[in-house]
C-alpha cells in the first residue's frame, strides 16, 4: 500500500501547470507586440526615407531642366532627368554639351557632327570650329578598326575644346535629350558603316546604321523647332554598274553592286521623302575615295602603307579582263571645303514641329578630284615616299561588290559653292606618309636605330684612336 502510494498509484493527484501556460500565452503576446511595433517604425522610417528623396529628386529636377517650351519639348521634358543621369553627369555634362555648341562669332552655326571620331568627321569638325561654329559630336566609336583611332581623334578634338558624346544614333532618346539642350542650325550627318567588302560579313550593321540610324535621324530632326539644315554623306558607290564616265548626278543609280551602295542609295530616297513631307532641308554629297591623315585603315592606301613597311607583300586587284582598277583619290582637305561649302550654302528647313510649311530644299552632289588614279602608280608613289620596294600581288578583282573605276564629274558643285579639289595624288600621299610615320613612331623607332648605329661606330672609331695611341696597329 505504502509501495503503490509512493510511485504514483493511480489514487494520487496530476501536476498544476496552468502558471507554466499562462506564462507561455503571456510572452507570445509580448513578441507579437514587439513584433507589431517593429513594423510600424520600419514603414514610418521607409516612408520618411521615399519622401526624402522624392524631394531631392525634385530639387535637383528643378535646379537642373528649367521649364521647356515647344511641343518637342513637352514630349521629351519629362525624360530628362533619367536621360542625364545616365548619359553624363547632369548640368556639369550639359554645361560641356552647351559649351561646344555656341559659336564663338556672330551669325555662327551651332552644328551637331555625328561620327565626329571618323575620319572625315574628325576634320570637318575642327575645320568648323576653327572658323568660329559651335560644334558638337556625337560617335559610337564601333570596332569595325581600331578603336584607339578614334579615341585619339576625341582627344584632339578635345584639345579644341569640341565635346564627343558617346552615343549612338539610333538612340532617340539621346538625340531628342541633345535637341533639348542645343537648337541646332545644321547636322553634318557623317555616321555610317564604311566599306563595301565587310559587307558580305555583316549585312545587318549597314541596315542598322546607314538606314535606320539615318531614319532616327531624320525622325529627330523633323520634330525640332526649329528643324536644322542637314548634309549627308552619301557614296560614289551609288553609281554602282553605271558606265558612263565621268560619273554626274544626273547618270542612273539605281544598279548598285553592293549591299553598302544600296543602304547609301536608300538613304538617298528616304532623304527624298523627309524633304518631301516634312520640308526638311537635305544636301547629300557623294564621296569618291577619301584619303589623308587620320585616315580609315580599312582603305588601300592605308593598308598598303603599313604592308610595304612591315615588307609584307600587298594584292594589286585587276579587272577580270585584266584591265588596271583605278580610283578618283580625293585629298581629305578637299573634301572638308565640300562639306563646308555644302554647310554655307544650305537653306533653312521649312517644317516645324513635324508639320511642312513649304518647299524646301534638296540637293545632291560630287565631291571627287577628277583626275582617276590606278591602284598600280599609287603603289608606286608609296614606294618612292617610303623608299622600300612593295612586294607585289596582282590578282583578279573579286566578286564582292567594288566597281573596277570611279571618276567625279563636280561641275555641279563647282557651280553651287565653289568645290575646286586642289590636292593632287603625289601631293596628298607625302602628307599621309609624314603623318603616318609620326603617329605610328616609325621615325622614332628609326632616329633609335640610327643614333645606336651611329654610336657603336663612335665606340669603334674610339677603341681604334686609343689603340693608335698606346702603340697597338
Amino acid at each position: 500500500m505504502q509501495y503503490s502510494t509512493m510511485f504514483g498509484g493511480g489514487s494520487s493527484s496530476p501536476p498544476d501547470t496552468s502558471k507554466t501556460t499562462k506564462l507561455e500565452r503571456y510572452n507570445s503576446y509580448i513578441r507579437r507586440v514587439n513584433s507589431t511595433k517593429l513594423l510600424q517604425a520600419s514603414s514610418k522610417l521607409l516612408f520618411r526615407v521615399t519622401i526624402l528623396v522624392a524631394l531631392v529628386l525634385i530639387f535637383y529636377f528643378t535646379l537642373n531642366h528649367p521649364p521647356l517650351s515647344g511641343e518637342n519639348h513637352h514630349i521629351h521634358a519629362t525624360n530628362n532627368f533619367f536621360s542625364s543621369a545616365f548619359y553624363g553627369s547632369g548640368a556639369s555634362w550639359e554645361k560641356q554639351v552647351r559649351r561646344s555648341s555656341t559659336p564663338r562669332q556672330p551669325n555662327g552655326y551651332s552644328v551637331l557632327v555625328t561620327g565626329a571620331a571618323g575620319f572625315v568627321g574628325s576634320h570637318c569638325s575642327l575645320a568648323l570650329k576653327k572658323r568660329g561654329d559651335g560644334v558638337l559630336g556625337i560617335d559610337n566609336f564601333n570596332p569595325y578598326y581600331d578603336p584607339s583611332l578614334k579615341r585619339a581623334r576625341q582627344k584632339l578634338l578635345k584639345k579644341h575644346e569640341i565635346f564627343t558624346v558617346e552615343g549612338d544614333i539610333n538612340d532617340a532618346e539621346l538625340l531628342n535629350k541633345l535637341f533639348d539642350i542645343v537648337p541646332f542650325s545644321h547636322i553634318l550627318h557623317l555616321a555610317a558603316q564604311a566599306g563595301v567588302r565587310y559587307a558580305m560579313q555583316n549585312p545587318l550593321s549597314y541596315v542598322n546604321s546607314n538606314v535606320a540610324g539615318f531614319v532616327n535621324l531624320l525622325e529627330v530632326a523633323k520634330s525640332a523647332d526649329p528643324q536644322p539644315a542637314i548634309v549627308w554623306a552619301s557614296s560614289s558607290s551609288v553609281y554602282g554598274l553605271n558606265s558612263e564616265v565621268p560619273f554626274s548626278e544626273t547618270d542612273r543609280t539605281d544598279q548598285p553592286a553592293s549591299l553598302y551602295a544600296a543602304t547609301k542609295k536608300a538613304g538617298e530616297e528616304i532623304a527624298h521623302a523627309y524633304n518631301h513631307i516634312y520640308g526638311l532641308s537635305l544636301t547629300g554629297l557623294r564621296f569618291f575615295t577619301v584619303y589623308g591623315p587620320w585616315g580609315r585603315p580599312d582603305m588601300a592606301y592605308f593598308f598598303f602603307t603599313k604592308d610595304i613597311l612591315q615588307s609584307k607583300s600587298i594584292n594589286v586587284y585587276v579587272t577580270q579582263e585584266d584591265k588596271e582598277v583605278a580610283r578618283d583619290f580625293t585629298y581629305i582637305d578637299d573634301i572638308v571645303k565640300g562639306c563646308v561649302g555644302a554647310l554655307d550654302t544650305a537653306e533653312k528647313s521649312t517644317g516645324s514641329g513635324g508639320k511642312k510649311r513649304g518647299p524646301a530644299q534638296l540637293r545632291v552632289y560630287n565631291l571627287g578630284n577628277t583626275s582617276p588614279v590606278t591602284v598600280g602608280k599609287l603603289v608606286g608613289i608609296l614606294e618612292s615616299l617610303l623608299s622600300v620596294k612593295a612586294k607585289k600581288h596582282v590578282i583578279k578583282m573579286p566578286r564582292n561588290g567594288d566597281v573596277p573605276f570611279t571618276h567625279a564629274n563636280v561641275s555641279l558643285a563647282y557651280r553651287d559653292f565653289g568645290y575646286k579639289p586642289t590636292t593632287d595624288l603625289a601631293t596628298g600621299l607625302r602628307k599621309f606618309v609624314k603623318w603616318y610615320v609620326s603617329y605610328y613612331g616609325i621615325e622614332s623607332r628609326a632616329k633609335m636605330e640610327i643614333d645606336a648605329s651611329t654610336n657603336q661606330e663612335a665606340q669603334v672609331s674610339i677603341i681604334t684612336w686609343e689603340d693608335r695611341k698606346s702603340g697597338h696597329t
